[in-house]
């Protein structure tokens, strides 16, 4: 039996198998709804046969949004699109996930096939960004965000909480906060985005601050019985990997504790200084020092398209879900694929009827046997 295709249950929640599509930006909405591209492109990746599908960052605030293209959770408008989008998901045999957040000093970016720079706050598409600092990100985001004020700090926390209500009224069941890559929330607790010398910056418990309290918030109106989620960059690869770790895994074990069920870990991004040693399951042992250390359910998302390596880092506990994007991407049906390359029995059960019945009752290309 493939440890990969075994279910997997959090909470009242239970994945088809061990399989997500992690969320990846489209750049197609509309003042931040969805359009007919969103709703073709998730029902594809819903009907591949993964057992969580979650939807792309979605500004909580149009300000939130890392590009004008981005989408958004910040109004009822946007609400009826995205829950044509989880409906499916759900109709397809996966679990809708969605992952809110706010972009920070990374926003007001072009697409990234348009530049992937910063737009003017003058220029059509652009807006002044917020930061816990006044510290640009650097290179081609060179844009001085604005300093939060404890206001900002207040406004932002109750947007995430309009938009995890949103997420929820559209049918989400699975909620993942972006704790990562150098937006908002990573950016607060990251020694090279904020120099604040209140109780939100300084110590790693007061850079933490604003993630716990995100948390604590959302936490109040996302119901117990459903997973509340997140990615974290939880090192830099910036020289100083061990001493973040610590105080990463640190802040995981406080969000544990204020009802965090599930991470995704993942790297800061904070920096265009870092140096990522790419490679395959290269953020395997770090997911499962996480894991350990916090007790948490964990996965991430980096070269772990292989399927002997998503294979095992399940079989060997190293996490409990792997998200694989790129090659969903490339093959929507990378599941049931990798069904088949690990011998598991009635693969097509994966794929929604109409493609099964084919896959399974005629002879396939190879010595005459079904595709099964």
């Amino acid at each position: 039996m493939s440890a990969l295709f075994t279910p997997f249950t959090l909470k009242d929640v239970t994945l088809r198998n061990r399989i997500a599509v992690p969320p990846m930006c489209q750049y197609s909405a509309v003042d931040g709804a969805t359009t007919d591209w969103h709703l073709a492109h998730y029902t594809g990746m819903a009907r591949g046969g993964a057992g969580l599908v979650i939807v792309e960052a979605t500004g909580v605030s149009p300000e939130g949004r890392i590009t004008p293209g981005c989408t958004g959770l910040w109004n009822d408008a946007q609400v009826p699109g995205m829950a044509a989008i989880a409906a499916e998901i759900r109709k397809a045999g996966a679990v809708p996930g969605i992952q809110i957040g706010h972009a920070g000093r990374k926003a007001s970016a072009n697409k990234p096939w348009e530049g992937d720079d910063h737009i003017a706050d003058d220029a059509p598409g652009g807006w002044p960004t917020i930061s816990p600092s006044a510290i640009a990100f650097g290179g081609g985001l060179p844009k001085l965000p604005k300093e939060m004020t404890l206001d900002d700090i207040a406004r932002v926390k109750a947007d995430f909480v309009a938009a995890a209500k949103r997420a929820l009224d559209a049918g989400f069941q699975w909620l993942e906060l972006h704790f990562a890559h150098g937006y908002l929330a990573q950016s607060f607790f990251s020694v090279h985005a904020n120099t604040r010398t209140d109780q939100y910056g300084g110590s790693a418990e007061n850079r933490g601050r604003f993630l716990i309290e995100t948390l604590q918030a959302v936490r109040e109106v996302w119901p117990e019985n459903l997973p509340l989620t997140a990615r974290f960059g939880v090192l830099e690869f910036d020289g100083r990997d061990e001493e973040t770790l610590v105080e990463s895994i640190a802040l995981v074990n406080r969000m544990r504790a204020e009802g965090l069920d599930f991470l995704n870990v993942s790297m800061g991004f904070s920096t265009i200084e870092a140096q990522v040693p790419w490679g395959p399951a290269f953020m395997a042992p770090i997911a499962q020092r996480v894991r350990t250390q916090t007790g948490l359910p964990v996965a991430t998302a980096w070269g772990m398209d292989i399927p002997a390596d998503a294979e095992r880092a399940i079989a060997v506990e190293q996490m409990d879900l792997v998200m694989v994007g790129r090659a969903v991407l490339a093959d929507p049906h990378y599941p049931f694929r990798t069904a088949r390359e690990l011998g598991v029995p009635k693969a097509s059960s994966l794929l929604p009827e109409q493609y099964a019945y084919w896959l399974s009752r005629y002879p396939g290309p190879q010595n005459g046997a079904v595709i099964d």
